[in-house]
């Protein structure tokens, strides 16, 4: 019980600060080809459906692969594909630089390369998230699993802080080369860093069926939690309608007029808060897991809303802060649930779902967003999915009295 509440535990083991510090770096470099890329594209087409097509070009494959991504996360060694997919993220790095070198040849009145290269670096995300999901199980104590998923959260909030401000402000000051380059530097330090972790391949279970049968057990187990079940299918719609990050360059851009330095610190600012609550959640055993989840998820749509009705930098900003720590306690009860009730020789499975859960509400949501702004209009577009983010969070409380009596995570 000591350990447990010990807020640095997890850090005392050096495997887990090589894992962790690698996912700081590569999160830096996404992060920051993300801002990059969605300035890029709505600077070329100024179309919001083409902000929305940058999701959706993520979306397909990383959604796709998910299931077999899993299967393989579990069958294979969790390091070497995790470190494959590093090095295909680099690669989608360097594809960026080169295509922005040769503008004239490769992006003259067409976006398409970028959504290509986008895809890709998709597809090497869905193999990369269950296999270093299951990964950061197999190298800490099973009694500190909560703390090490609190940690986990906190350092990669704290990248994503980082990466968008650090990205925008390359972009702003130097233009995308620069960006590019800083991102493929990053992700060779990840690779670096990851190849560090000491690591013995997990044994595998025998006898567990065929391929088919294996790429739907991490969703046949989902159904028998009910409470972590509710809390993905929760996650999935409000972020899928409340959540509007896709749309922050036109924010920036035509309604707070603020460039490309500012749309880095809009998308850092969520991330902040995330960072600020997790702070808390280390030195604290969170209790009334499930009300608070509700609760939190409400709030995290209500500021969509408002979000949506300001025309005051600092008053968004301030609105995207409290959004990043009310969505990041829902982020450490669903991460926390999933690492604690899963099986160990079938985490990558089902974290595989768990990914297609937020590839679906993150990158469709996306697409969504683009969708919704064309034919709504910006503001009226984020209003409509931050009420609809109240309405699901008010459904999902009704439909499933399991999660809503959630207490203490174990």
């Amino acid at each position: 019980m000591a350990e447990r509440h010990d807020p640095y535990v997890s850090l005392r083991n050096p495997n887990f600060r090589w894992y962790v510090a690698s996912l700081v770096a590569v999160t830096l470099g996404t992060q920051i080809q993300a801002t990059v890329v969605a300035w890029q594209v709505y600077a070329l087409t100024k179309d919001p459906l083409s902000l929305g097509i940058v999701g959706l070009a993520e979306a397909l494959p990383f959604i796709g692969a998910a299931l077999y991504a899993g299967h393989v996360a579990d069958r294979h060694n969790r390091k070497t594909l995790s470190l494959v997919a590093i090095g295909v993220q680099m690669l989608c790095g360097f594809a960026l630089l080169a295509l922005t070198l040769r503008s004239d040849l490769f992006l003259a009145g067409r976006v398409w390369p970028i959504y290509g290269v986008v895809g890709m670096s998709g597809l090497a995300r869905s193999f990369f998230q269950p296999a270093r999901t299951a990964l950061g199980a197999d190298i800490v104590p099973r009694e500190t699993y909560a703390n090490a998923v609190t940690w986990r959260s906190s350092l990669w909030q704290f990248a994503a802080v980082v990466g968008p401000a650090l990205g925008g402000v390359i972009y702003g000051f130097s233009g995308p080369r620069l960006a590019y380059i800083f991102e493929s530097v990053l992700c060779a330090i990840a690779l670096g860093l990851f190849a560090r972790i000491a690591y013995t391949r997990h044994p595998v279970v025998a006898g567990e069926g065929s391929i088919g049968e294996n790429l739907t057990i991490g969703m046949r187990f989902l159904l028998t939690q009910p409470e972590l079940l509710g809390a993905q299918v929760l996650d999935l719609f409000s972020v899928l309608f409340g959540g509007a990050p896709a749309l922050l360059p036109i924010f920036s851009s035509e309604i707070l007029h603020i460039g490309p330095q500012g749309l880095g610190i809009l998308r850092a600012a969520p991330a902040a808060g995330a960072v600020i609550v997790s702070v808390l959640l280390l030195h604290r055993r969170l209790r009334n897991a499930g009300p608070t989840l509700f609760l939190c998820v409400g709030g995290f749509g209500a500021c969509w809303i408002l979000f949506a009705l300001s025309h005051s930098f600092w008053l968004s900003l301030a609105l995207l802060l409290i959004s990043g720590m009310l969505d990041n306690v829902s982020v450490v009860i669903r991460s926390t649930l999933l690492t604690l009730r899963a099986p160990q020789h079938m985490l990558g499975r089902v974290s595989a779902v768990n990914q297609i859960f937020i590839g679906s509400s993150n990158e469709i949501g996306s697409f969504e967003s683009g969708v919704a702004a064309k034919l709504l209009g910006t503001v009226r577009s984020v209003i409509f999915g931050g009420i609809m983010t109240l309405g699901v969070v008010g459904v999902t409380a009704w439909k499933l009295p399991p999660l809503r009596k959630l207490d203490v995570l174990d």
